[in-house]
């Protein structure tokens, strides 16, 4: 694995090793540019399987997306990514996928008009962020959380612009917004704004007219012009 050979101590190949990631990060924003309209990214549990109701709610969000003009971005592969990228392919939207390889394989899914696999986990989290107007976060573990924290990170220490951050699942998120409140904010290790870069909702139309408003606001104060939702 690459990410391991550079966290080595032993690691020697040093200058090979930043070219590589130089080029995985060239082609990522390569593949950025490709995409040609403004992205939501989605993250979610790639366990979550078709039969599941919350890969249906992913579906949805995926469609209505592409029916308000954003394109569907999510990791590529599949589980809860699966399901925005299907749903957003089927609207006749931009469907990408910025894949990872794993020791355990993992497929890109079947629903992807725009696909780079990476390396390196810094690089594709890189491009995920790069493509976003908005973030949507299902039900899912480590991997979702980190992403989840890194922008939120990212947003605080104003290393990005403020854009929408939506938790969609109140049985699944509501415990951890719990936990923020009555622990980290109360000792004030974290600021009520801070908090309230988080939205949470499990209403599809809801979680997408969020991201929507945002974006058209944000369109607003620089002067250009909104997107355009498909016909």
């Amino acid at each position: 694995m690459e990410d391991r050979r550079l966290l080595e101590r032993e690691e020697r190949d040093l200058e090979e090793h930043v070219e590589l990631i130089a080029q995985e990060f060239r082609d990522g924003f390569a593949a950025v540019e490709r995409i040609g309209r403004p992205g939501v990214t989605i993250f979610g549990s790639a366990r979550i399987g078709p039969g599941d109701p919350t890969y249906a709610l992913a579906r949805e969000v995926g469609r209505l997306l592409a029916e308000t003009g954003f394109a569907v971005v999510t990791g590529g592969g599949p589980g809860i990514m699966e399901a925005a990228n299907r749903g957003g392919q089927e609207a006749g939207g931009t469907s990408v996928g910025f894949n990872i390889e794993l020791p355990r394989e993992q497929r890109p899914n079947a629903y992807l008009d725009v696909e780079l696999t990476f390396r390196h986990f810094y690089a594709r989290k890189t491009m995920l962020v790069k493509a976003a107007e908005g973030l949507v976060l299902f039900p899912g573990g480590f991997g979702t959380l980190d992403e989840l924290f890194e922008v939120l990170v990212l947003i605080q220490t104003k290393k990005i612009l403020n854009f929408p951050v939506v938790l969609v699942g109140s049985e699944h998120w509501q415990g951890l917004l719990d936990w923020l409140r009555s622990r980290v904010l109360e000792r004030t290790l974290v600021s009520t704004d801070d908090l309230e870069l988080l939205r949470l909702s499990d209403d599809p139309t809801e979680v997408v007219r969020i991201v929507e408003e945002c974006y058209r606001d944000k369109c607003a104060e620089m002067g250009v012009q909104p997107l355009e939702a498909k016909p």
